[in-house]
């Protein structure tokens, strides 16, 4: 005879008592995960932040504070108040230097970018070559005095081989680097053939986003290649491009090395851009306040344009949907 028990069915899958008294404890496994992370994150990030405030952080605020001073290294900095940035908006030199250094800008990055664009436009269409893309990035990977000597060298009105070549061709010597007229646009040029390599690869990787979709429908409705290129490409390259000009156009602003090893800041000041202008101020007349406050003007500019080609060119939005 069979007695039925009194107690009703567990409704409970077999274990499930022992998985209810487990969930705290995955909970608070998981909560500990989360804090590990954050800790390994930390020791990962450490590094770069150390590197940020020793190299970038505490230089830029020692140079504001020297911009209100007077200190040659030699003694103690005395506190000037606005004197060095009196004295920077009446000086004629700092004018011209911010003159010379704007026209490399313009040349510079007005050449660049269209060459680069017009490769990256190249590699995307005709061939996307690992090969080639190495070669396009071959002068990049030298460094800019390196580039700087090779090219004065070449250039050099006596014994350089581009001069020769002109004098072989039966046209007159050209003092690229020795003329007035001929140094900046040289100097921009330089630049231009050791850089254009790398931000035309980075446009190309900005085409390589763009679906070709796109392009295949407008090609069954007849639109031709150039019409796709102000249409469609363009608009959707908007965003990379606006960046690599942010970009191209800080690192103009700084050229300093390509100008040190070609021209010194010459011929008559020819080339005498600001940041060479701020090196012999500080390091050649150990003026360190006036080269301080004339780093910290060209912060604010350098600050203020990025800031208008941002906003002017919608860096942040894009147009794919």
């Amino acid at each position: 005879m069979t007695i039925a028990s009194s107690s009703p069915p567990s409704r409970l899958p077999a274990g499930g008592a022992t998985e209810a008294r487990s969930k705290p404890r995955t909970r608070r496994t998981e909560v500990g995960g989360n804090r590990g992370d954050g800790r390994l994150a930390a020791v990962f990030i450490a590094p770069a932040l150390l590197g940020f405030v020793v190299f970038l952080l505490w230089p830029t605020l020692r140079g504001i504070y020297l911009s209100f001073t007077r200190f040659n290294l030699l003694t103690p900095a005395e506190w000037v108040g606005l004197d060095n940035y009196v004295r920077m908006v009446n000086d004629p030199i700092f004018w011209d230097s911010m003159t010379v250094t704007v026209w490399y800008v313009v040349i510079n990055i007005g050449v660049q970018t269209v060459a680069a664009l017009a490769m990256a436009v190249l590699l995307q269409r005709l061939t996307q070559s690992a090969m080639l893309r190495g070669i396009v990035l071959t002068p990049y990977l030298m460094s800019n005095v390196v580039a700087g000597l090779v090219w004065l060298w070449i250039l050099d009105t006596q014994l350089g081989i581009g001069n020769e070549i002109i004098s072989a061709l039966g046209a007159d010597r050209i003092p690229f680097l020795a003329d007035e007229t001929w140094a900046i646009p040289t100097i921009a040029l330089i630049n231009v053939w050791r850089h254009v390599g790398y931000t035309a690869l980075l446009l190309f990787a900005g085409l390589q986003a763009i679906p070709n979709e796109m392009y295949e429908a407008a090609r069954v409705d007849g639109a031709s290649e150039w019409r796709m290129f102000w249409r469609i490409t363009m608009p959707l390259l908007r965003p990379v491009l606006a960046v690599v000009l942010i970009m191209t156009m800080i690192g103009s602003f700084q050229v300093f090395d390509t100008v040190a090893v070609t021209t010194a800041g010459g011929p008559a000041n020819a080339t005498n851009v600001l940041q060479f202008y701020i090196y012999g101020s500080a390091f050649g007349r150990f003026q360190f306040g006036y080269a301080s406050a004339m780093s910290v003007a060209l912060l604010v500019v350098l600050s203020a344009i990025t800031i208008l080609q941002y906003r002017l060119t919608r860096a942040g939005r894009t147009d794919l949907g």
